[in-house]
């Protein structure tokens, strides 16, 4: 254990880097899968069945957080990490993303967004201060700057206005949380300028300025296809500080790691895994499959004979077909399981073969088993 936030790399393959982060509150292998829990939970599953699928850190969600049961009422109860029984780090977005896609009637200034809240109507103020308050409240290991996520696309003159304006929100950022923080955790820089090359090399420039122990590329898996995303990192992570871990925001299905990882990013989150797992849909070896679909209901075979998850390893097809078709709570639960286990075990292959130096190989068996194209 340690008192401090730290990041070493272990080995490199290309682009490619394994590592790890230390916190306080425990170790994060590198590259890492957080799974999603929005609302202070990873929706139908216990803590202990998360660990247990070899995931090191999970992510929270500002937003949602602050408006119910809010962030002052979990300070009360001990914190985030007790609240929700997860003594493993814990990061936080910084509710950004959310104030605009999801909120009613939203204004944005140069203070912040005042946003009416999508729950009950009840109008908030989310400043960058604001956001890092929240955050520290809940006591969060890993921490985001507020920012701007415009969608793609957008002028250029329009995405330089907002990257600016998420750099001067970092700063305010980084001075709120040496207010407001308590060692060992640490504020991650968010990286934006839309799709134009230009625009995320100033802003990393400036992100670099102010200097923050981590940085996030942002703005991306917002609806732009995978070809693009790629293009902006090929020319956003190779200035990327190489000593400090990279986060990939909201990124994303498993070919989407994969080629990710491959231009140099160490973290990821998304909902794919458990959103995917309550309408259906399982990730595997060769591809995701849809168990509710009639040519599962008489197979006998489980979903992943060589797994050690007992949701994988110990359920047939059919049984699973059958509880989505009768409707049951148990249905989701193993499917989300399942797919948790994928992805975890998905990225203890890729930090081994990167440690091997077997990267490129490990890219194409996963092609050749998938199908999937990495552009």
């Amino acid at each position: 254990m340690t008192d401090k936030f730290s990041f070493s790399l272990a080995a490199t393959d290309g682009q490619a880097r394994t590592g790890h982060i230390s916190t306080p509150k425990g170790e994060i292998r590198t590259p890492a899968f957080m799974p999603v829990g929005t609302a202070a939970t990873v929706k139908a599953m216990l803590p202990d069945h998360v660990r247990a699928t070899g995931a090191d850190i999970v992510l929270g969600n500002t937003y949602h957080l602050m408006l119910r049961p809010t962030a002052e009422r979990v300070a009360k109860l001990g914190g985030l990490h007790q609240f929700m029984n997860w003594p493993r780090p814990i990061l936080t977005d910084s509710g950004g993303f959310q104030v605009m896609s999801l909120s009613k009637l939203r204004k944005l200034t140069e203070e912040g967004v005042s946003f009416q809240s999508h729950i009950d109507g009840s109008k908030h103020m989310l400043t960058p201060e604001r956001s890092i308050e929240v955050q520290c409240l809940l006591g969060s290991d890993i921490q985001m700057q507020l920012d701007e996520c415009p969608a793609i696309p957008i002028a250029h003159e329009d995405a330089r206005n907002s990257m600016l304006l998420s750099a001067r929100w970092a700063e305010r950022s980084k001075q709120a949380f040496e207010n407001l923080s308590k060692p060992g955790q640490a504020l991650f820089g968010i990286v934006q300028g839309a799709n134009y090359e230009d625009l995320r090399r100033e802003s990393l420039d400036r992100l670099m300025e102010i200097d923050f122990p981590g940085y996030s590329v942002g703005g991306l898996a917002v609806g732009e296809g995978r070809e693009e995303m790629f293009r902006v990192l090929d020319f956003t992570t190779p200035h990327m500080p190489q000593t400090k871990p990279r986060y990939l925001m909201g990124v994303g299905k498993p070919a989407d790691i994969v080629g990710a990882v491959a231009r140099g990013i160490d973290m990821f989150d998304c909902v794919a895994p458990t959103r995917s797992g309550r309408h259906g849909q399982a990730w595997t070896k060769t591809g995701p499959i849809n168990i509710k679909n009639a040519k599962f209901a008489d197979d006998p075979t489980p979903l992943d004979p060589e797994s050690d998850c007992p949701a994988s390893r110990d359920y047939s097809k059919a049984y699973i077909h059958h509880l989505f078709r009768a409707g049951e709570y148990l249905a989701p639960m193993l499917l989300t399981w399942h797919n948790l286990q994928y992805y975890q075990d998905l990225m203890s292959e890729i930090r081994d073969a990167i440690s091997a130096g077997q990267f490129n190989e490990f890219v194409s068996k996963f092609k050749d088993d998938t199908g999937e194209e990495l552009v």
